[in-house]
């Protein structure tokens, strides 16, 4: 016959037990509420962080593909009909890409997305001319005139003005900013870089306002 199991006494081992027991779900009950808020402050931060980024990129106060200046740059010995080449032009920052389109049309756009200046792609088997695409919001940009045709991008992408030598090989040799006509590009920076020159090649003076 067993004997009957007494009732542990106060201050025994076992009460100490579910005080560290109660301690514990404490700490935990804690630990939680501040990861919880922790969590909320960080996602806050960054949300606010994007509302930010996305207006300044909006407004144009940042670094805009075009702005730049730079002597001509070969980025291809041969560009084949159906091929792209990507390059940096006019400076190290500046993502670009030259694109031979499949009826030999030349042409030449900054890679920037006009949205929030993700990387825009040439994709090939998308139309007749293939079209540029953003991935990080389904972006998408005429591949001939770089004009918008899906998505949230506000802007055409910018021109990167290519031209061929006698000898096939591919050069940049001016940008042009979002919207704005190849030979004013031409002209702005020929303006910038040699005023006589621009002038001798029928560019229009800033005063005229053009």
């Amino acid at each position: 016959m067993s004997s009957p199991v007494d009732p542990p006494e106060p201050g025994s081992a076992e009460d100490g037990h579910r005080a560290e027991q109660a301690a514990l779900r404490e700490r935990i009950s804690a630990d939680s509420l501040t990861t919880r808020r922790d969590y909320l402050r960080i996602v806050a931060t960054v949300s606010g962080g994007l509302a930010v980024g996305s207006a300044v990129v909006s407004a144009g106060v940042l670094h805009r593909h075009g702005d730049g200046i730079a002597a001509p740059l070969k980025v291809a010995d041969r560009l084949e009909r159906g091929q792209a080449v990507t390059f940096e032009y006019p400076g190290e920052d500046d993502r670009a890409m030259a694109i031979r389109l499949p009826d030999g049309t030349l042409v030449g756009y900054s890679t920037v997305c006009t949205h929030l200046a993700c990387g825009v792609l040439w994709r090939r088997d998308h139309g007749p001319d293939g079209d540029l695409y953003c991935p990080c919001h389904e972006g998408k940009f005429d591949a001939r005139s770089g004009e918008v045709t899906a998505g949230p991008p506000p802007r055409p992408l910018p021109k990167v003005v290519m031209v061929e030598d006698a000898r096939g090989a591919v050069w940049a040799i001016g940008t042009a900013r979002s919207g704005e006509d190849e030979q004013a590009g031409l002209c702005r920076g020929l303006r910038e870089r040699n005023p006589a020159l621009a002038e001798a090649a029928g560019c229009p003076s800033r005063k005229s306002g053009k």
